[in-house]
């Protein structure tokens, strides 16, 4: 077998990231306990990553929602520049912001299992999805996507861009490519103010 392939379980992964995702949500919803001071640290967090989903997603466009890797261009510009997975790092800081919201009146050892649990229940996730997306793009674009990788890291941003940027930034985009993560947030939102008014 090609190593190169993907396989049925990266398949399996990346088509269904979406419902993997929601359950650390659903673990904070059910055992989560919220508190006015955790919520007023964790909320500013969690829009901070929506924030940085929405400038990726003006230079991605709406491809980043199919069950398929699919990329018509190799974008570079904007968060790109700092890193190759701007999505998955807003992600990751927008769970960040909701764990520690929800998890404030939980005792120390449960809120350290659902705060950590959840993070690294991601790390698996992207784990997995990353590289089979980046096999998709090295077979894509070829050396212009092994020049970006050694330009830009993975995960962790660089501080200064990468030069010779490539893509424009592309507002309209972000209203059809967004509806259902802006509902899911303002869902998880009014979850952790119901719960926070009913633990007062």
């Amino acid at each position: 077998m090609d190593a190169s392939a993907p396989s049925s379980l990266d398949a399996f992964f990346f088509k269904n990231r979406g419902a993997l995702l929601a359950l650390p949500a659903l673990a904070l919803v059910l055992f989560g306990v919220p508190t006015l001071r955790a919520a007023l640290v964790g909320i500013p967090i969690a829009i901070l990553g929506e924030l940085l989903r929405m400038w990726a997603v003006g230079y991605s466009g709406v491809t980043t929602r199919g069950d398929h890797v699919e990329a018509p261009q190799l974008v570079t510009a904007g968060p790109y520049a700092h890193v190759r997975n701007p999505l998955y790092v807003g992600n990751f800081i927008t769970a960040l912001g909701f764990a520690l919201a929800f998890t404030g009146g939980n005792p120390l050892a449960p809120r350290l299992v659902l705060v950590l649990g959840s993070l690294l229940w991601m790390l698996v996730v992207y784990g997995i999805i990353v590289p089979h997306e980046e096999r998709f793009l090295h077979a894509t674009f070829g050396d212009a996507f092994a020049r970006y990788c050694r330009r830009v890291p993975r995960i962790v941003p660089r501080i200064v861009p990468a030069p010779v940027a490539a893509g424009t930034w592309d507002a309209s985009v972000i209203a059809r490519a967004e509806t259902r993560t802006f509902v899911t947030f303002l869902v998880m939102l009014a979850i952790l103010v119901g719960k926070e008014l009913l633990h007062r």
